[in-house]
């Protein structure tokens, strides 16, 4: 399982994933999940993948064009003229890829080889976007009503995001919040685990604002982890009790 987190603030894009990836509580490894290219003053691009790994791992190399020689290579994500032609590209590849996957292993293939990706970046003269792209190569854009995109193991880490979320968070607050998110999800499933991948992509910087791999032995996650876990304990015994009075 994944799970991976792209948000929108007024100041930029800040994204993070884990990097498990499992067939089983015996077949556990470790994979990066979260990919960006960069044409410095002109353009950022990030994406981040969820789902079978060989059709995520099919994907990046098509655009990243590792399956050509250096020489002959021509990335379509630093060539395309706004986000939204360069996410229908990466869709039209997701798309293409899964159809083929699926042909190729019959009856057996149906179902087994989809994925999800989250889609992030400016390009010189647009303001940031963030896009959510399915297996069948539609997408979704983030909005202010919808600022945040999750993919993989959603919904142990959902809670916090909504309550926590402000579109004029700064960026270190976005990420103590993302981290709070992640957080809460291992705790909950096995399925997703460290080392976590952070990006931060400043408005009209074209270049990353922060990275930065959580190892299992980083301090401040360590620190969010504990203090988290009691301030939840702190506030759960903060709430008025429950009372049996006026039971007959």
């Amino acid at each position: 399982m994944t799970y991976c987190v792209g948000m929108v603030l007024e100041q930029g894009l800040v994204l993070m994933s884990d990097t498990r990836t499992n067939s089983g509580v015996d077949n556990i490894s470790t994979f990066r999940k979260l990919f960006h290219w960069t044409v410095p003053g002109e353009r950022m691009i990030a994406v981040m993948t969820a789902g079978n790994l060989a059709t995520t791992q099919a994907v990046i190399s098509q655009l990243d064009e590792r399956t050509k020689a250096p020489s002959e290579r021509d990335n379509a994500l630093l060539k395309g003229p706004t986000m939204f032609q360069v996410v229908t590209e990466i869709g039209r590849l997701l798309r293409a890829t899964i159809e083929d996957a699926q042909r190729t292993n019959g009856d057996t293939g149906k179902g087994r080889f989809t994925a999800t990706m989250i889609v992030a970046g400016q390009i010189a003269g647009m303001q940031p976007r963030l896009f959510m792209v399915y297996p069948e190569g539609n997408f979704i854009e983030a909005s202010w009503d919808t600022p945040f995109f999750q993919i993989g193991e959603t919904k142990y880490g959902r809670p916090i995001l909504i309550r926590g979320y402000e579109p004029d968070m700064s960026f270190e607050d976005a990420v103590k919040l993302l981290m709070v998110s992640f957080d809460s999800t291992l705790k909950a499933n096995l399925s997703v685990g460290l080392p976590l991948d952070l990006l931060v992509i400043g408005k009209d910087a074209f270049a990353p604002t922060h990275e930065h791999r959580v190892s299992a032995d980083d301090p401040y996650f360590a620190t969010i982890s504990s203090g988290w876990g009691d301030a939840l304990r702190s506030a759960f015994h903060s709430l008025p009790s429950y009372t049996f009075a006026g039971d007959s």
